[in-house]
């Protein structure tokens, strides 16, 4: 069967850096990410410590999901990964190594974008290790109230996102796309975070959200009409397009990339974690497979079996973690 995704690793050529600041830490942040070897997925260093420990950028290693996605190990953790991560998924990294000098990926624009032209700047450079996907079979849905995800076999890796706000500028807005680098680059990566401008006083009150500024993120006026931030918006349906851009990354810490269409309505960080773990308890609705090179194209071969081992494998089962509270959906 052919596929339509490239059958080959990749990483950077090069490393790139930036400097930035903590959406939540409000912290001066320092980032590299560097060329990783096949086979090593992404993994985040923190330079700060003295152990130099590192965790992977993996669903198993999520420990919060309240504004942002945060994963930790022991002593060690990172918040604010999805947009890095979003960025990388994107852009076609497979194995590269972060490393940072804050518990914090820097919020930079509130988007992706930037990261997207450290990515550029360094390059791709293909790599001999082969990649392994997540090619769907059957459908699989998860449910929290009026939030619904679900994927559906697909050749090739779609999202939809679909967002209803209770406001004049939001409303209801939905966004659908085949996730490439070029279509990724041009209609995701710049969209912003938002939330409504009371809800970040309310973080700001309570010792959050301290690098929140017009800069970083679209402030929502009070009256729900408008937005604070001088230069509008980059896209007239920013909002869901920025939603989709958290989907990706954090379906990203699923450690391969999906075959399917997901299709998420009304979902955030804490129902993308749900609905991975979801995948992960139905393996005889996926199968995982590995890329071959044949001539010109690549195909299918399939390497694990749909078992319950299987899931075992790529996705080991999670100890029991507190429940988080949610909060409103349209912050960050």
């Amino acid at each position: 069967m052919a596929s339509p995704v490239d059958p080959h690793q990749y990483t950077l050529k090069k490393a790139v850096n930036c400097c930035g600041v903590g959406l939540h830490s409000g912290r001066t942040v320092n980032l590299t990410i560097k060329p990783a070897p096949v086979n090593n997925g992404i993994r985040f260093f923190r330079s700060d410590l003295i152990d130099g420990k590192h965790i992977q950028a993996h669903m198993d290693k999520v420990i919060d999901t309240r504004l942002a996605t945060t994963i930790g190990d022991n002593k060690i953790k990172v918040s604010t990964t999805e947009h890095l991560m979003a960025a990388l998924c994107g852009f076609g990294v497979d194995n590269a190594n972060i490393e940072l000098d804050a518990a914090e990926v820097p919020i930079m624009d509130g988007s992706a974008a930037p990261f997207i032209h450290l990515l550029k700047k360094s390059g791709l450079k293909k790599q001999d290790g082969l990649r392994k996907v997540l090619r769907i079979t059957k459908k699989i849905t998860y449910t929290d109230g009026d939030k619904t995800i679900s994927v559906t076999p697909y050749d090739g890796f779609k999202v939809t996102g679909e967002i209803v706000f209770d406001d004049t500028l939001i409303k209801s807005q939905k966004y659908s796309l085949n996730v490439n680098a070029d279509r990724f680059i041009k209609e995701i990566s710049r969209a912003r975070t938002f939330g409504y401008v009371e809800q970040v006083e309310e973080l700001w009150a309570n010792g959050l959200a301290l690098g929140g500024t017009l800069d970083n993120v679209i402030a929502i006026h009070w009256n729900r009409k408008s937005i604070l931030n001088e230069d509008g918006l980059r896209f007239d349906d920013e909002f869901i397009r920025h939603k989709v851009l958290d989907l990706i990354g954090d379906l990203a810490l699923l450690g391969c990339q999906i075959l399917g269409h997901v299709t998420a309505r009304k979902t955030g960080h804490t129902q993308h974690l749900a609905f991975m773990k979801a995948i992960a308890d139905f393996p005889d609705c996926w199968e995982l497979i590995e890329l071959k090179q044949n001539g010109t194209h690549s195909v299918l071969d399939q390497v694990v079996s749909s078992t319950r081992a299987a899931g075992d494998m790529i996705m080991p089962f999670f100890k029991p973690q507190p429940q988080p509270v949610a909060l409103p959906e349209a912050v960050f």
